[in-house]
């Protein structure tokens, strides 16, 4: 494969030149965690210099000085989405299993006050700096719980009409988030959370991941059947559709070096697709990851690209409860890998 790609990048002269400028991307560090337990979203914190992964019933938190882990948060259970408001010296924590939200301390990593209710299944959540709101979005039933960043007081319900993954705002007061059941993305007003629009993703099926381009006015989503969609923020139009990897579950995109970035989990890989223009997009290649590493975090001030995985053995025997049964996670094997320049 390595010697396709090279003759191929001599075949394309100037192109390939761009393209090797464009992905850049390799291996810097692996941090060991260790442990027991699944995974699913990262969160960097670049005024902290932290990041925060979410692990089992629990979040590690690494300093990214050092690349060690220096803390935990306990008792979060079926953790997903770790977002820190660091104006407010707090941070929240979606916990599937309890359907409640867990808010922390940034300094001491304690937990403020008691879990705060939310929807069923919260799963990824988001900080507006724009209305200073923390959006809790749940995977079931269509809703989001809204709360007062300083506070943690719940100020609202947006109604989003489908079960919600990945956000990002356009910070004017927009809120877009892509309907995985749907197969839609939508934006809604971040204080009346009222629905402006809706856009079909098709061919697309099941988003999760959700990059934008806040200059170029382009959401990117990550679909289940291996596309990527790219949709005009201001219209709903469809402007560009993408082959990426199987099993991606997160999407990044680069202002600095007009990269989108998928995370691939079935196929251990980021797919890595730059931006030429606004209408015109390029595949620039894959970059090996590992099995499972399917969420992805974006330092916007390294421009690094962290993602999580562990070691599988053989899968449990299937049960009439779970006839499907996922591979078993190897115990110690937990880590989170750094990829840049």
């Amino acid at each position: 494969m390595k010697k396709l790609l090279l003759a191929g990048a001599f075949a394309l002269g100037a192109g390939a030149a761009q393209a090797q400028q464009a992905a850049p991307y390799r291996l810097l560090s692996t941090i060991t965690i260790g442990g027991e337990g699944g995974w699913d979203y990262l969160s960097v914190d670049p005024a902290g210099e932290r990041l925060y992964v979410s692990h089992g019933r629990q979040v590690e938190v690494v300093d990214l000085k050092t690349r060690k882990v220096i803390g935990t948060i306990p008792d979060t259970p079926g953790v997903h989405g770790i977002e820190v408001v660091p104006a407010a010296g707090r941070g929240y924590i979606t916990c599937g299993r309890t359907n409640t939200c867990v808010v922390f301390d940034l300094k001491t990593l304690k937990p403020i006050g008691a879990p705060i209710p939310t929807g069923p299944k919260p799963d990824a959540l988001f900080y507006d700096a724009f209305s200073k709101r923390v959006f809790l979005f749940s995977n079931d039933g269509g809703k989001s719980t809204v709360l007062d960043a300083a506070t943690g007081a719940v100020v609202g319900t947006a109604e989003l009409g489908g079960d919600v993954e990945a956000p990002a705002t356009d910070g004017k007061g927009t809120i877009f988030v892509n309907l995985e059941d749907k197969g839609e993305v939508i934006a809604f007003d971040a204080k009346t959370l009222a629905v402006r629009r809706r856009s079909r993703l098709a061919p697309g099926e099941e988003p999760t991941g959700l990059g934008y381009d806040p200059k170029t006015n382009r959401l990117f989503s990550a679909c289940a059947n291996e596309k990527l969609v790219v949709t005009d923020s201001k219209t709903g139009q469809q402007v560009a559709v993408l082959p990426i990897g199987r099993g991606a579950d997160g999407a990044v995109f680069d202002p600095t070096t007009g990269n989108v970035v998928t995370s691939n989990g079935a196929s251990g890989t980021f797919t890595v697709i730059h931006q030429d223009s606004p209408t015109k997009y390029r595949v620039v290649g894959d970059v090996p990851t590992a099995r499972g590493a399917r969420t992805i975090a974006l330092d916007p001030k390294t421009h690094h690209l962290f993602t999580c995985t562990a070691d599988y053995g053989p899968a449990p025997a299937p049960t009439a409860e779970n006839p499907k049964p996922r591979p078993s996670i190897v115990p110690g094997t937990f880590r989170v890998l750094e990829y840049g320049k």
